[in-house]
């Protein structure tokens, strides 16, 4: 599955501001180039959010819409209503669970004194959110924030106990895009082993470009498990940004041979996509980016 967050990961990019018409649009060209979850925002993060994504829930068929929520109850009770005209909508809720995000976030004493303590708050507050996202939805997704640098053994914990909760997807990010691509297959590969109640779950991964790896990482992911991929168009976002949904399509279908594995998406529309979100962003997609720079099909000598 493609997972599409340009209109929430990919607008907190430095500089991109979208208004509720300009992302209604790039929702319509996403539902032409046929993603399967659109990620349509944040709604408790402000007004103009939570009015996009009740926007993008009216647009009369197409994919799943997805809105963002923390683990706690208004984050959850403002994504339910902001997605309630949607026919299919997810409720996407995550916490931090590695011991920097744990001990930053939560050094309240009142999550526990102890590192242990605060881990199980966190994972007692992840369940409880999946939990009341189920009594709106059956299609829930749980993320671990930062879990390419979370203990091992507090993942497997955590992912096991909300699969258990009713989490149909569970997604790993690489929050900081840290992680190389062998390592970070074998961590799937890991979970898959480690987690009891895995395969009663979508295993999810959305990989930060900060290393430049974004994409590879993601592909590692497909070969250990993952069957969903979350990204963005251009691979606009945060900082580096996030793995370029055109890169991991067509690296699908040009190398057939060598996956299992494809996409239902219309290659056709990539192009139009690419130029619609660069216009209405103002981030410029740079001249030698893969499949969609100005130079990808250019070049000057005739030997290739």
């Amino acid at each position: 599955s493609i997972f599409d967050t340009s209109l929430r990961d990919g607008e907190q990019a430095p500089g991109a501001s979208l208004n509720i018409f300009e992302k209604v649009e790039i929702a319509k060209q996403l539902i032409k180039l046929n993603v399967d979850i659109i990620e349509a925002g944040f709604p408790v993060s402000s007004k103009e959010q939570y009015e996009s994504v009740k926007r993008i829930s009216d647009l009369p068929e197409g994919p799943i819409v997805a809105a963002l929520a923390r683990s706690i109850e208004k984050d959850i009770k403002s994504a339910a209503s902001a997605l309630s005209s949607s026919e299919s909508y997810r409720i996407h809720t995550f916490i931090g669970t590695s011991d920097i995000h744990i001990e930053g976030k939560f050094s309240n004493s009142r999550y526990g004194r102890s590192l242990n303590e605060k881990r199980q708050t966190v994972l007692k507050m992840a369940c409880d959110a999946i939990s009341m996202a189920k009594t709106f939805t059956t299609d829930v997704e749980f993320s671990p924030e930062d879990a390419g640098r979370t203990d091992i053994g507090f993942l497997v914990d955590i992912i096991e106990a909300v699969i258990a909760s009713g989490a149909t997807t569970v997604n790993i990010p690489d929050t900081t895009g840290y992680t190389m691509p062998l390592e970070f297959g074998e961590k799937i590969s890991d979970l898959k082993k480690r987690v009891s109640n895995i395969d009663d779950a979508v295993i999810s991964v959305h990989c930060h470009n900060d290393l430049g790896l974004a994409v590879a990482n993601s592909l590692s992911a497909i070969s250990s498990g993952a069957r969903q991929v979350e990204c963005t168009i251009n691979g606009i976002g945060e900082r580096a940004g996030n793995a370029s949904m055109e890169e991991i399509v067509m690296a699908l279908k040009v190398r057939s041979e060598y996956w299992d594995y494809f996409t239902e998406i219309n290659t056709k529309e990539i192009y139009p996509t690419s130029r619609m979100v660069s216009s209405y962003t103002g981030i410029m997609v740079q001249p030698n980016k893969a499949l969609v720079g100005d130079n990808a099909f250019a070049h000057e000598s005739g030997i290739h």
